[in-house]
């Protein structure tokens, strides 16, 4: 019934490899986008279509990578996407007050940061056919 390939570790991943840049791209254009327009990077990175397609992407491949070193992006990719989401919410929820719009502001602009920075270290390593990090990993 499951027609996805699953690549073994040692076996060619150009494929899912190259399926990986397409979601880097599409996330970081929609990350570029914040940048380059009057919308936050954080909001236009979880809101942009680019990055809802790559989601999508994401998890369409996934079974496909798993247990390759290729599996660690795409935890990555989407690990940037829903604490992204979760900030979003933070930050609405501190706009909610007229005292909390500074400090949803700040977050905002600093959760962008490091939007940026997790698609520019993710891309960068895939580039050196490497790793990510994992949650608990020393």
């Amino acid at each position: 019934m499951n027609d996805i390939e699953v690549i073994r570790p040692g076996e060619d991943d150009e494929g899912p490899r190259a399926w990986c840049h397409v979601m880097y791209a599409l996330h970081t254009f929609s990350a570029v986008t914040g940048l380059v327009s009057s919308a936050f990077i954080i909001a236009a990175f979880v809101t942009g279509w680019p990055s809802i397609i790559a989601v999508i992407i994401n998890y369409v491949t996934r079974n496909r990578v798993r247990g390759t070193w290729l599996d660690s992006h795409w935890a990555w990719q989407l690990r940037t996407f829903w604490f992204s989401l979760v900030w979003i919410v933070v930050c609405w929820t501190l706009a909610l007050t007229i005292i909390g719009i500074p400090f949803a502001i700040a977050l905002a602009l600093m959760a962008g940061v490091w939007v940026l920075y997790r698609m520019v270290r993710g891309w960068m390593t895939l580039f050196d056919r490497k790793a990510l990090p994992r949650p608990g990993e020393a």
